[in-house]
């Protein structure tokens, strides 16, 4: 039985200052087991990887871009982080519908040989083809457990947190840090990502979304269901940033990209 899934749910943003703007939208994602890609795309008629589909996943458009194992460029970066790897790395992503898409964020899980939770990789793209990753080690396992990740909606929530690094909005400031709580995919999975400056919360984000299998009878459930994401998270995007300009928010410039693909954050810059 796969470990990738189906998550169909419900993402939110709220903007809270200087002018206060919020959408919600239902959506699915895909969490994808990347030892389990080959075999998804060989069993399912309606997906596949790196290739045109009803719904798809495009390794190239994602890491450092190359199409090279995804798997591997991740163990590359946990190792040069001194981060224990050699399990399951699984991927929370929005899919290419009919050849198209665009991720805000992917979430990667990345585990321990075995099994436990080690870290989180956080993907960033922004709408000006560019891309950004945090890389944040995950809570010690409590050893009364033997895991930091149980297989169930009672799931710990992982509380993690950086300093932004990496332009994404026109209208957002760069002087900002993130708090995620992250709830690892079971069967429910739960991502909110606050954001704040120094004198409080600017905005908070989540997606909610409960576990089914992924099946070609289930992706097409969820492409018929919602067809917000068949016009194209892209479009959305640029028409709520439209509503936010006409609510008077000012342009901020675009600075330069970090010069490293990759930000590692200490163990001491997590949020407790």
């Amino acid at each position: 039985m796969l470990k990738s899934g189906l998550y169909p749910g419900i993402v939110t943003h709220a903007r809270l200052k200087p002018r206060r703007h919020a959408l919600r939208y239902r959506i699915f994602m895909l969490l994808l087991d990347l030892d389990e890609l080959a075999a998804a795309d060989r069993g399912l008629k309606l997906f596949s990887a790196g290739r045109f589909n009803l719904v798809g996943f495009d390794p190239a458009r994602h890491g450092d871009g190359s199409g090279a194992p995804l798997k591997a460029q991740v163990e590359r970066q946990l190792s040069a982080a001194g981060i224990a790897h050699g399990g399951p790395v699984r991927i929370l992503a929005m899919p290419r519908i009919l050849g198209t898409g665009f991720n805000p964020l992917t979430v990667y899980y990345c585990h321990r040989p075995d099994g436990a939770l080690s870290a989180i990789l956080y993907e960033v793209n922004n709408t000006f083809g560019e891309r950004h990753s945090y890389l944040i080690p995950a809570p010690e396992p409590d050893p009364r457990s033997g895991s930091n990740l149980e297989k169930d909606r009672d799931a710990p929530v992982v509380k993690q947190a950086c300093e932004k690094g990496f332009y994404v909005s026109p209208f957002m400031d760069m002087d900002l840090s993130y708090a995620f709580r992250m709830r690892p995919p079971a069967d429910e999975v739960q991502v909110l990502v606050d954001v704040d400056d120094a004198e409080g919360r600017v905005l908070s984000a989540s997606f909610s979304g409960r576990r089914q299998a992924l099946t070609d009878a289930n992706l097409l459930r969820a492409w018929l269901t919602h067809p917000w994401m068949t016009a194209g998270v892209l479009a959305a995007i640029h028409w709520e940033a439209l509503f936010i300009w006409v609510k008077g928010e000012k342009i901020r410039r675009r600075p330069p990209k970090p010069d490293w693909p990759v930000t590692v954050v200490t163990p001491a810059k997590i949020a407790a």
